[in-house]
């Protein structure tokens, strides 16, 4: 989002239409911003008295883990765990994402589990190479 303009910059544009007698559209031509940006400051000025921006409200950081030593111990622990379980396994209200982003911070990386190496049979295999070596149907 962008910043609010400086309360100083409204004060120079508000005085130099109030005081000094200039017009809004030629205010906003010297100024370089918008005449609906005037206009909404005199509105305002109007309801509050005041041209200052309306402070921005912070959203509560929930999702946020802010002990590194105690997650680095939690990931030691846990690492083989997947994201989604260790979200669920972390105390408090955290998600995959989240887990994921503290796991790319402290350079924690990982392979995927994979389970070909169980499943894999010798015997079959040699026997689907030497037919891959005389093919019964040569093109």
């Amino acid at each position: 989002m962008a910043k609010p303009y400086s309360d100083d910059f409204r004060q120079k544009v508000m005085q130099a239409i109030e005081l000094d007698g200039l017009k809004k559209c030629e205010a906003s031509q010297l100024f370089n911003i918008s005449r609906n940006t005037i206009n909404l400051w005199f509105k305002r000025q109007a309801e509050t008295g005041d041209i200052k921006p309306k402070q921005r409200k912070t959203s509560p950081q929930n999702g946020k883990i802010k002990d590194g030593e105690k997650f680095r111990t939690f990931v030691k622990e846990h690492g083989d765990k997947t994201q989604s379980e260790m979200a669920q396994l972390w105390e408090g209200d955290i998600s995959q994402r989240t887990i994921s982003r503290a796991l790319q911070k402290i350079g924690h990386t990982r392979k995927k589990k994979t389970y070909g190496y169980i499943q894999r049979d010798e015997a079959k295999r040699s026997a689907f190479l030497a037919q891959l070596k005389n093919p019964i149907n040569p093109i």
